[in-house]
C-alpha cells in the first residue's frame, strides 16, 4: 500500500450486522479516545445483500453496549462501486470477504483492500463469524476487534507521524 494518508475506512464482513458494525464502532472509539487525532471516514458494509437494511444483531449491540459503546444507529448496506474510490482502506473480517472484495474491485483499487487482522496486527486470521453461536462467541470476536482496532490505530498514528519516508510495514 503506498504512502498515501489513510483517511477513511470501511469494515466488511457478510452480512454487515455482526462483525463490521462492530469493528467500525470499535475502532471509532479507540480513533476517539487518541487525543488531537484526525477526522476519519468510518463505515461498515456487507458483500452480501441479504440484510440491508437491517439493525445489527442484538448480540453485536449488547456486546458493545457492555463496553460502552452505542452501534444501534447502524444499517446493513452492501459494498458498492464507489466504496473503492471512496474508502483508503477496506478490511474484511475473512478471507472469503476479501476474496469476494479483490473480485468486485477495479484492477486498480485491490490493494486497498485486506483482511482485518492480518493488516492490524500482522496475524493472518480470520475474524468468526458468531452467527450461529452465543453470547460468549460475541465476546471473543468483541476482545479480537478491540486488540486489532488498538493496533490499527497505533500503525495508522505512527504513519501518519511519519516523515513522508516509505515504511515496510504498511
Amino acid at each position: 500500500m503506498s504512502m498515501k494518508p489513510i483517511n477513511s475506512i470501511l469494515f466488511v464482513c457478510l452480512g454487515n450486522i455482526c462483525r463490521s458494525p462492530l469493528a467500525e464502532g470499535v475502532f471509532r472509539d479507540v480513533w476517539a479516545a487518541r487525543e488531537g487525532q484526525r477526522d476519519m471516514l468510518l463505515d461498515s458494509a456487507a458483500t452480501s445483500g441479504w440484510e440491508v437494511g437491517s439493525a445489527p444483531d442484538p448480540r453485536s449491540m449488547a456486546v458493545a453496549a457492555h463496553h460502552g459503546i452505542d452501534i444501534s444507529g447502524q444499517r446493513a448496506r452492501r459494498v458498492t462501486p464507489q466504496d473503492f474510490q471512496r474508502f483508503d482502506l477496506i478490511l474484511g473480517m475473512d478471507r472469503s470477504n476479501v476474496a469476494d472484495l479483490k473480485a468486485l474491485a477495479p484492477a486498480a483499487m485491490r490493494d486497498r483492500v485486506h483482511l482485518f487482522l492480518d493488516f492490524a496486527q500482522g496475524k493472518a486470521r480470520d475474524v468468526p463469524d458468531p452467527y450461529y453461536d452465543g453470547p460468549e462467541a460475541f465476546a471473543e470476536v468483541y476482545r479480537m476487534i478491540r486488540e486489532a482496532s488498538e493496533a490499527l490505530a497505533t500503525r495508522l498514528v505512527a504513519r501518519a507521524s511519519d516523515s513522508g519516508q516509505a515504511s515496510s510495514t504498511m
